[in-house]
């Protein structure tokens, strides 16, 4: 019960300190990333006015149409928020990993991202 309670501790002190060095515009969002253990979240969000401009998510393998292992999920994930945002007219982001560490599903969002065309 201690450990869990830690960890948790540990990750909302992480996202904090993340947080307070970025910060998204309308020109240049900040690309919030979020993930459970069956699924990975990703939205685009001005923080200017606290709205959220677009997102997509990976629901569970049963369900979802996108095939592979979880980190190729998040890859394509990457690349299609991509797509979203070059027809939306967005070109470059701040990328906010939420607390997480930097590897797996995080990075594999990221790599989609910069592979579909988006810079940060």
């Amino acid at each position: 019960m201690n450990i869990t309670k830690n960890k948790r501790l540990h990750k909302i002190s992480r996202h904090k300190r993340v947080r307070a060095k970025i910060y998204g515009t309308s020109e240049r969002p900040r690309v919030s990333v979020f993930k459970s253990n069956k699924h990975i979240f990703a939205q685009f969000i001005n923080d200017l006015t606290g709205k959220t401009i677009m997102s997509n998510k990976i629901i569970s393998s049963s369900k979802s149409k996108v095939k592979g292992s979880k980190i190729e999920k998040a890859t394509k994930i990457g690349e299609m928020l991509a797509e979203k945002a070059k027809e939306v007219g967005i070109k470059e982001v701040v990328f906010d990993r939420g607390g997480f560490e930097y590897h797996g599903r995080i990075k594999a969002v990221a790599d989609g991202l910069r592979k579909g065309g988006i810079k940060f």
